[in-house]
């Protein structure tokens, strides 16, 4: 499973820390197993369930989100150089997870995706960080995970978390 996870998420080989890399591929392979998805779903299921029939699966949302926060931090650090620190580790695994609760917020029904009951009480930003903090996962990508929504408005503590809400917006707002 775990080179499944790299080959859907080859961004997972950006880390340099080995140790947050294996944390956060056993947050995605935790949440298949619970809900019992298997790799052909993710690539079925929508990375939303707010536009209409839309093409976008959740994992190139994912993947698209994840470069572009790799892409800001990098002109961050080139023009503000020593005025900025990114920790890009916790950058990419908040990046990579932020809608891993997804996996729990949504169902299959027949063909189509539908918000389960989970997702009626919990959004995805809850339940993937608390799935994220089950697994040991540092608190800046907790937090980068469950503020990346409208639920973290006025409370993005972190550069880190600020960028990934930018990037999920703007990976977002135009296909609204």
């Amino acid at each position: 499973m775990d080179k499944q996870l790299v080959a859907l998420f080859p961004e997972l080989n950006e880390f340099q820390d080995e140790s947050l890399k294996k944390k956060t591929i056993e947050v995605w392979k935790e949440a298949m197993l619970e809900r019992g998805w298997q790799v052909e779903d993710l690539l079925a299921m929508p990375f939303t369930l707010l536009i209409d029939r839309t093409e976008i699966n959740i994992v190139d949302h994912t993947r698209a989100v994840t470069q572009t926060a790799l892409h800001i931090a990098q002109a961050m650090e080139e023009v503000y150089q020593d005025q900025v620190k990114i920790n890009r580790d916790i950058l990419l695994a908040g990046a990579l997870l932020h809608d891993v609760g997804k996996l729990f917020e949504f169902e299959k029904s027949g063909a189509k995706f539908r918000k389960s009951r989970s997702g009626n009480l919990l959004r995805h930003p809850l339940s993937g960080a608390v799935l994220a903090a089950k697994l040991g996962l540092p608190e800046d990508v907790l937090h980068i995970i469950a503020c990346h929504s409208k639920e973290g408005d006025g409370r993005r503590a972190t550069i880190e978390a600020i960028i990934v809400n930018h990037a999920d917006f703007v990976n977002f707002e135009p296909f609204k």
